[in-house]
């Protein structure tokens, strides 16, 4: 499908000052473009010149009431034909011509406007495109444009898209820098050459051109499904950037942020924003949820030979069963649910070589977290960094401790690890400290076989969650 890219954005330039609105009206701006701005990382690459009004595209959407629940299609998309050779190098793009989509997101907006659920759509996703047959679902848009496109995500989720909006991705680099960048930070160190990133596992601030290559890089171990997390993760420090006071008590950002951002996307022509900003206006941070599709392979391999990704039918189906019926993903579901895909005897179903973590000596014993580590590495799974210190030295048992939608991974480290406690933590990633059990590290064998009964729960995380701790 091309690849990734940046498409096309103004790099530089400065906008002429309008008049003020009022405080009101420039909140509920606010609060849309920074949900729009989900959109913005939903695929990599736009046109090079920002439009100096929002545009209008016709996806035959089924209009939702003025004053109820409703789904939004964000659809980013890739065109690079007006780039100048200089433009493609700069920005590290390949030369091919025409469009592309990356990620698409469903972002439902509840019937009481009080929630937000985004749900990342992996772009590798092997599906029915209608009319096409089987293909990746970032294909719809290139066989069919932004009809084809709603119409095979109505499709593989059952839910009706009420709105469309398509996002001029390379506009992001606008809306980060009129921000002044944001705050990102990753478990594992990222070296892209192609996306022009090179960063140590840590905290980062990164400006326009960098976050776009963060969010959109696939140099890590799991991927595009790594790529969603860094994706949720920029969404979520963007919103939290819009909503402080350096930016809200900054009349000239805060009127640069929301010009940025409404300049990068094309709406349906029956949309109506005005409404949609109403509408958002009592959202906040703790009250935006990431989910995943639950997927049964993630490494398919299509009869076409590309690499590719299978969704859990039931599970994926429980989901947007749920999201249909407008419930809170973060509450239990009022059918029981099934312990069977977290029980730490369940059968793991991701490989080693998609896992990275990173190691921690719970003890006083010299050198066993770095002789874990080696273990580790043996085993195929992906260790980050030299292996440091818990402060508590007393660890008897080892630990493996795992951040929200990791418990597939966790049960793989679990299976090298035996005896190894398995307990869920807050933070992101995933992390084995080690206990005066000296464990011996065994290779494993993984299923791509989908738990009989999968979790009618889904993981979800807030876009406060998402937020680097400082």
């Amino acid at each position: 499908m091309g690849g990734d890219a940046y498409g096309g954005v103004k790099l530089v330039g400065r906008r002429t000052r309008r008049p003020l609105k009022s405080a009101k009206a420039r909140r509920r701006n606010l609060i849309l473009s920074g949900v729009l701005s989900v959109g913005v990382l939903a695929g990599t690459g736009v046109v090079w010149a920002a439009p100096t009004r929002i545009g209008t595209v016709d996806a035959g959407v089924t209009e939702a009431a003025p004053r109820g629940a409703m789904n939004i299609l964000l659809v980013g998309v890739d065109k690079r034909d007006d780039l100048t050779r200089k433009q493609q190098n700069e920005l590290k793009l390949g030369r091919e011509s025409g469009q592309r989509t990356d990620t698409m997101m469903v972002i439902h907006l509840s019937e009481d406007h009080s929630r937000v659920t985004v749900v990342s759509l992996p772009r590798d996703t092997w599906l029915t495109i209608p009319g096409k047959g089987n293909h990746k679902i970032n294909s719809a848009y290139q066989f069919g444009g932004p009809k084809l496109a709603r119409q095979t995500v109505e499709q593989a989720t059952g839910l009706r898209i009420n709105r469309y909006i398509e996002v001029n991705v390379l506009g992001f680099i606008n809306v980060v820098d009129s921000l002044g960048g944001v705050t990102v930070c990753t478990p594992v160190p990222i070296k892209d050459p192609k996306a022009g990133l090179d960063l140590a596992a840590g905290t980062h601030e990164l400006k326009g051109i960098q976050a776009l290559g963060y969010a959109r890089t696939r140099a890590t171990a799991r991927s595009d499904l790594d790529r969603i997390d860094r994706q949720q993760q920029v969404i979520s420090a963007l919103l939290n950037r819009a909503l402080s006071a350096s930016t809200l008590a900054n009349p000239a950002r805060l009127n640069s942020f929301v010009n940025s951002t409404l300049s990068t996307i094309k709406v349906d022509p029956d949309d109506d924003l005005i409404g949609l900003a109403t509408q958002l206006r009592d959202v906040s941070l703790d009250n935006v949820k990431f989910a995943d599709v639950p997927l049964a392979n993630v490494d398919f391999k299509a009869p076409t030979g590309e690499s590719a990704v299978l969704w859990d039918k039931q599970a994926s189906r429980d989901l947007f069963a749920r999201i249909k019926a407008d419930e809170d993903l973060s509450k239990p579901s009022p059918s029981p649910s099934s312990s069977t895909s977290s029980s730490p005897s369940a059968k793991p179903t991701i490989p080693p070589d998609r896992i990275a973590l990173k190691v921690l000596n719970g003890t006083l014993i010299t050198g066993l977290g770095a002789r874990t580590k080696t273990a580790l590495v043996a085993a195929g799974f992906h260790v980050s960094g030299t292996p440091g210190n818990t402060k508590r030295k007393d660890y008897k048992k080892t630990v493996v401790r795992y951040g929200p939608g990791r418990e597939d991974s966790a049960r793989t480290v679990a299976a090298a690890i035996p005896g190894a406690d398995l307990v869920q933590m807050d933070e992101d990633g995933i992390e084995v400290i080690v206990g005066s059990d000296q464990p011996k590290i065994s290779k494993v064998k993984t299923s791509t076989t989908p738990s009989a009964k999968p979790t009618t729960t889904p993981v979800t995380k807030t876009a406060t969650q998402n937020i680097c701790k400082k």
